[in-house]
């Protein structure tokens, strides 16, 4: 028998907010209905592109008592662990890809007490998550190739999230997606076995007075294909 479906749960990601506004933009995204703040961390070397270090996130920190979900898009991650934690991350998940060692890498995580998350990439199989399967909190499947927000959703997703819903199933493990998310794909990503849906551009686009208007139609897209409105 499988389990009751988890709350569905919003992460507007920052990277599609107004920069020079940062520490508000993260007031209003989460006073605007969204559960946790995802924050991309890229090193312009793993992916294409530079965004935020443990100082940014540091500053920010004190504008929301919301989780912080730290998506590392870093390599080699493990010297950035222990820093990103102590700026106030509350998730940090590291790519399959960014060390030698997966397994160290989440207990890195683990020890600085915070939770841990395993990231794959379009192209990355599943079964890289089976010998670590009691050593995460998390699993983020990336619909979009890492390093830009802005991407179209791809739509081979949805049967990787029903192979790892199944993976993970009767497990505390919540199942994230990260990448094109909109009111036009959240139901079928939730019917898929989502639990966490990252949205950017979906949530930013059109400025702070339509952030709750763009978080809710998300959510109630999710909560409707699930047929539980928690």
């Amino acid at each position: 028998m499988s389990s009751a479906p988890r709350p569905i749960r919003i992460l507007p990601s920052i990277l599609a907010s107004d920069f020079a506004r940062l520490g508000e933009e993260v007031r209003a995204c989460i006073a605007a209905g969204g559960d946790m703040v995802h924050i991309d961390v890229m090193d312009g070397h793993f992916v294409p592109n530079l965004t935020f270090g443990p100082d940014i996130v540091k500053a920010i920190r004190p504008a929301t008592d919301a989780p912080f979900d730290v998506h590392m898009m870093v390599a080699p991650v493990d010297p950035w662990i222990e820093p990103f934690a102590k700026a106030g991350a509350d998730v940090i998940s590291v790519h399959a890809e960014a060390g030698p060692h997966l397994h160290r890498s989440l207990q890195l995580i683990r020890a600085a007490g915070r939770k841990a998350g395993v990231v794959l990439n379009p192209g990355t199989h599943e079964s890289v998550l089976e010998p670590v399967l009691d050593d995460i909190d998390m699993v983020l499947l990336m619909s979009v190739n890492p390093g830009f927000g802005g991407q179209k959703f791809i739509p081979a997703t949805l049967e990787k999230i029903r192979r790892v819903r199944a993976m993970i199933e009767g497990r505390a493990i919540a199942l994230e997606v990260d990448g094109g998310v909109t009111p036009d794909n959240a139901g079928a990503l939730a019917a898929a076995g989502a639990d966490w849906l990252v949205a950017g551009s979906s949530v930013f686009k059109d400025g702070p007075a339509h952030y709750a208007r763009n978080i809710a139609a998300i959510r109630n897209a999710a909560e409707a294909a699930r047929g539980v409105l928690v």
